[in-house]
C-alpha cells in the first residue's frame, strides 16, 4: 500500500492524517498516511528515510524552507514561494517539491466562502514564509491592490519587490493608515500566542470588510474576535485553507481531487 506522511515539529496536533484518510475513503484510493516528528536538527534524515519507501510527504513548520532546498526540482508555485509543503517521489527516485498553501487559501476564500477576489483591495498582514507562499495565487486572482504590511517595513518591501512584475503589490508598515479595504488576511502566527497585529480599526468598514486568519483553533482566533468587534462582515479561519491545500497535494499524488466539503464539515 502506498505510504504518505506529514513531517513537522511539533506534529501531534496535526489533522492531516485524518484529512487524508477521509480523502482516501471518499475516492477509493489505497494508501496510508501518518504523522512523523522530525528532530529539529535532522529534518533531512527523516524526509529521506521515509521517502526511501514512501510516495510523498507534506511538510509543516518549521521545515518548509529546508524542504525547498532538499528537493531535486520544484513547481513554479514552490519556486516563487521559497518554501515546499508537498513532496512527491518520482518514478526515478527524484524528489519534486510543490507549495499548495496559496492555492488552498484562494480556493477556500473564493469557492468555499464565495468571496470573489477580482478587483478587491487586499491587506496581507505579515512578511514571513506564510505570506510569501500565498502572494502569487492571490495576485493571479486579479485584485485591484495587494498591500503587504509588516512590523519591519523592509521585509514587506522585499516581498513586494520580489512579486512586483506579477501584479499590483505594495508594502507598508503597521502605522499605515488609509481608507478601509475589502479583505484583511492575517498571515502572521500571532494568533497562536494570543497576540494581535497592531492594525488600525479604520481598515475595517462595518458590514463590508472580510477578515481571514490563516491560523485556526477550537475557538475564534484573537484576530477574528478583534475583527468581529470592529464590525467585519465575515471572519474566517484557516481550517478551510488546511483542507484545500491538502486536496491539492492529494491531486498531485493520486491524480484525483477529492470533494473537500464533507471533510471540512466533519472537521467543523
Amino acid at each position: 500500500m502506498d505510504r504518505y506522511a506529514v513531517i513537522g515539529n511539533p506534529i501531534s496536533h496535526s489533522r492531516s492524517p485524518l484529512i487524508h484518510r477521509m480523502f482516501a475513503e471518499q475516492t477509493g484510493e489505497q494508501l496510508t498516511y501518518e504523522a512523523l516528528l522530525a528532530p529539529l536538527d535532522d529534518f533531512a534524515g527523516t524526509l529521506r528515510g521515509f521517502l526511501d519507501q514512501g510516495c510523498g510527504v507534506n511538510v509543516t513548520v518549521p521545515f518548509k524552507e529546508q524542504a525547498w532546498q532538499l528537493v531535486d526540482s520544484r513547481t513554479a508555485a514552490a519556486e516563487l514561494a521559497g518554501a515546499v509543503n508537498t513532496v512527491q517521489r518520482l518514478e526515478d527516485g527524484r524528489l519534486l517539491g510543490d507549495n499548495t498553501d496559496g492555492k488552498g487559501l484562494v480556493r477556500d476564500i473564493q469557492h468555499n466562502a464565495g468571496f470573489d477576489l477580482r478587483g478587491k483591495r487586499i491587506l496581507l498582514v505579515g512578511a514571513g514564509g506564510a505570506a510569501r507562499g500565498v502572494i502569487q495565487p492571490l495576485l493571479e486572482a486579479m485584485p485591484a491592490q495587494l498591500c503587504v504590511v509588516n512590523r519591519t517595513v523592509e521585509k514587506a518591501e522585499q516581498l513586494a519587490m520580489l512579486f512586483r512584475d506579477r501584479g499590483p503589490i505594495s508594502a507598508a508598515g503597521f502605522d499605515w493608515i488609509e481608507e478601509s479595504v475589502d479583505l484583511i488576511i492575517n498571515a502572521t502566527s500571532a494568533s497562536l500566542d494570543g497576540e494581535l497585529p497592531p492594525l488600525a480599526p479604520s481598515l475595517i468598514s462595518t458590514g463590508h470588510t472580510w477578515c481571514y486568519d490563516m491560523m485556526y483553533g477550537s475557538e475564534a482566533t484573537v484576530f477574528n474576535r478583534w475583527a468581529a468587534r470592529q464590525g467585519a462582515a465575515r471572519c474566517l479561519d484557516g481550517l478551510g485553507m488546511l483542507v484545500e491545500q491538502a486536496a491539492e497535494a492529494f491531486l498531485l499524488w493520486r491524480g484525483v481531487r477529492p470533494d473537500t466539503a464533507p471533510v471540512l464539515a466533519a472537521l467543523r
